[in-house]
């Protein structure tokens, strides 16, 4: 009896292929067979007992791994207002400056407008231009080790696009998959994305780092600066926080919930129900009063938006369900107003 090339003699078959690692989860969860995976790995995770050799942190990780594919890149995007980036033409001291206190290692760069991108620059690249302008040897002499780069004979006032050293960065759409994005990032080995509205303008910024952090958790290194929490407690039961500071995470310290105000439909931060209160970005001083008795007095903002914001309640005599919500000045000096 002739044995088929590649099978050794006395064998009933090919060796068949191992399991995915998905399979055997799957298997010890006893879902094999269903066709509603996702759902069934979700209810498992809830329930906890199924899979009680996993830890809290594994769990919360598997559960925001099933969570990013309905995240959109406008989910988790740097607004516009918030990417630091440089202009193409810049100077090399203005870059350097730039990086010193930005405290990223990429810096978009645009041309007159953050709608006209040329690119991104990598610290690493501009530290090895830098370098290579800097080094000094002396010439006719081999010498075992080199000399230390003289920086001082840099030209910092050279242009940045003389330097040659602009990388492409990836383009997508606020509607596209997070998880595509991440793939696509994955391939081309590109770490940075803007985000581009119908007409071309810039609306965001996604790095990778932001969204590998919606499975992981914060990311923070040494030059991560520590803000402290969103929305913090204050003196008189009043609080403070970010204007970027989300609806349900002040219902989550305040246990005050503005899901169902019908103010609050297009809104999800508190600087966004801040400026549809008032109609306008209020200044800094200014009171904006809310909803269930709600009062936000300004601490910190730009002509473009508010940054910060004190949040407390009216007394029970001011509060009025039928009162026009206005944003009221607050005269320098007066009580409640924010100290320069």
């Amino acid at each position: 009896m002739n044995t088929p090339a590649g099978q050794a003699s006395g064998t009933t078959g090919p060796k068949p292929p191992q399991e995915s690692w998905l399979m055997r989860l799957l298997g010890r969860l006893g879902l094999r067979d269903t066709a509603t995976v996702r759902e069934d790995i979700a209810d498992a995770l809830a329930q906890g007992s199924q899979i009680a050799d996993l830890s809290p942190q594994e769990r919360a990780m598997l559960s925001n791994v099933l969570k990013l594919r309905e995240l959109k890149v406008a989910d988790v995007m740097i607004p516009r207002v918030d990417i630091i980036s440089v202009p193409a033409d810049a100077n090399l001291g203005v870059l350097l400056a730039l990086f010193r206190t930005a405290g990223h290692s990429r810096l978009p760069v645009y041309g007159e407008t953050l709608d006209d991108p040329r690119g991104m620059v990598h610290i690493r690249d501009f530290l090895d231009f830098l370098a290579a302008r800097a080094e000094s040897t002396q010439k006719g002499r081999r010498k075992a080790v080199p000399d230390a780069p003289n920086l001082g004979t840099v030209d910092l006032s050279a242009a940045l696009a003389s330097a040659k050293i602009l990388r492409p960065v990836l383009y997508a759409p606020p509607s596209m998959p997070a998880v595509d994005l991440l793939l696509r990032m994955q391939a081309t080995r590109t770490h940075m994305a803007l985000v581009i509205d119908e007409y071309g303008g810039t609306d965001g910024l996604v790095s990778i780092e932001d969204l590998v952090e919606i499975v992981v958790g914060d990311i923070e290194d040494e030059h991560d600066l520590d803000e402290g929490p969103s929305i913090a407690p204050a003196a008189d039961g009043r609080f403070t926080a970010s204007a970027r500071a989300t609806l349900e995470e002040l219902r989550a310290v305040t246990g005050v919930d503005l899901s169902d105000a019908a103010i609050a439909e297009d809104v999800d931060t508190l600087g966004g129900l801040i400026v549809t209160l008032a109609g306008r970005v209020p200044t800094r001083g200014e009171l904006v009063k809310g909803p269930d008795g709600l009062e936000f007095e300004v601490l910190d903002a730009d002509p473009r938006r508010v940054k910060r914001l004190r949040v407390h309640r009216r007394l029970a005599d001011d509060v009025s369900q039928s009162a026009p919500i206005v944003a009221v000045p607050v005269a320098p000096g007066a009580t409640g107003t924010p100290a320069p």
